[in-house]
C-alpha cells in the first residue's frame, strides 16, 4: 500500500511524497521547491524514483529542473512544451506504474487547458488532483471556461465517494467561510468547519478530504442539488438552474468574495 505524506511548501502549497513500507523509493508529486522535498527524503532516507506534474504553474513545476539533476527521476506529466524535463507525456485513460500501484489519468482542463490528475482505483482509493478540485472549493478558472471546469470536476465527481482527495494547497478555511455563504444552512458544512478549524488550530493539514465530504459541503460540487440552488435562489443570485450555469455563478462570486 502507498504512504503518502504531505510536505509544506512557499506559503500553502502541499508537494505530496509517495513511497511504499519496507523500500527506500519515492515518487513526488507537483515538486514547485526542490529545497523542501530534498530535505523530507533525507529525512526519510528516500531516493526519488519519479515525479507526477499535473500542470504548468510555477509552483507546481519550479522544482523539477534542480530535482531532475540530483536524482535522475522518471517525470510523467500532461503534453505543454513550456514543463521542461519530461520524460513520459500522459494523457487521458493512461495507466502508470508508480511503486507497484497503478494509477489512472484524467484529463481535467479548466484551471489550465493541460491539466491532469492521478487516480488510483481500489479498495483504498485515491486521487492527485492538483489545482481542480481543493478541499471545500476548486481552482480558479485561467486558461479554461467555465464550462470546462465544470465539466472536469463532475467527471472528478464520478469517481468513488471513499476517494480521498490529495489537492495542491492548503486553502480549506477560506473556502468553508464562501461555502458557508453559499449554503449558510447546510448541516454538513457546519460541521466541517468545527473539524477543521480544529485540525488547523492543531497544525495540521485538513487535507487529504473525502469525495464524499466534498459532495456533502462543496459548492462547486453540489451545482445540481436542490439545497444550494434554493440557497442561491434565496439570495437573488440564481440566474439558470443549469448545473453549468450555476457553477459558473458560484465560481464568479467566489473571484470576487
Amino acid at each position: 500500500m502507498l504512504c503518502i505524506h504531505p510536505i509544506p511548501a512557499f506559503n500553502d502549497n502541499y508537494i505530496w511524497l509517495i513511497c511504499v513500507d519496507g523500500t527506500d523509493q519515492a515518487y513526488v508529486v507537483d515538486p514547485g521547491d526542490a529545497k523542501v522535498v530534498e530535505q523530507a527524503l533525507e529525512e526519510r532516507q528516500l531516493q526519488l524514483t519519479g515525479i507526477l506534474i499535473t500542470h504548468h504553474h510555477f509552483d507546481h513545476v519550479g522544482g523539477l529542473a534542480d530535482l531532475k539533476a540530483k536524482y535522475n527521476p522518471v517525470v510523467y506529466g500532461p503534453d505543454n512544451p513550456s514543463i521542461d524535463g519530461l520524460d513520459h507525456i500522459v494523457r487521458a485513460d493512461d495507466v502508470i506504474d508508480v511503486l507497484g500501484a497503478s494509477l489512472e489519468v484524467l484529463e481535467v482542463p479548466g484551471h489550465t487547458l493541460d491539466h491532469i490528475a492521478y487516480f488510483l482505483a481500489g479498495d483504498a482509493p485515491l486521487v492527485f488532483c492538483g489545482d481542480t478540485l481543493f478541499a471545500g472549493g476548486c481552482g480558479r478558472v485561467f486558461e479554461g471556461t467555465p464550462d470546462m471546469m465544470h465539466a472536469s470536476l463532475c467527471a472528478l465527481a464520478e469517481l468513488p465517494a471513499e476517494t480521498r482527495i490529495y489537492c495542491a494547497h492548503e486553502y480549506t478555511l477560506a473556502n468553508l467561510a464562501f461555502a458557508q455563504a453559499v449554503e449558510p444552512n447546510n448541516p454538513a458544512l457546519a460541521q466541517r468547519v468545527v473539524a477543521d478549524q480544529a485540525s488547523r488550530a492543531a497544525g495540521e493539514p485538513t487535507v487529504p478530504s473525502t469525495l464524499a465530504l466534498e459532495l456533502a459541503t462543496n459548492p462547486f460540487v453540489r451545482c445540481e442539488t436542490h439545497e444550494l440552488q434554493n440557497s442561491l435562489r434565496q439570495q437573488d443570485k440564481l440566474i439558470s438552474d443549469l448545473p453549468a450555469s450555476v457553477f459558473a455563478t458560484v465560481r464568479g462570486w467566489k473571484d470576487s468574495f
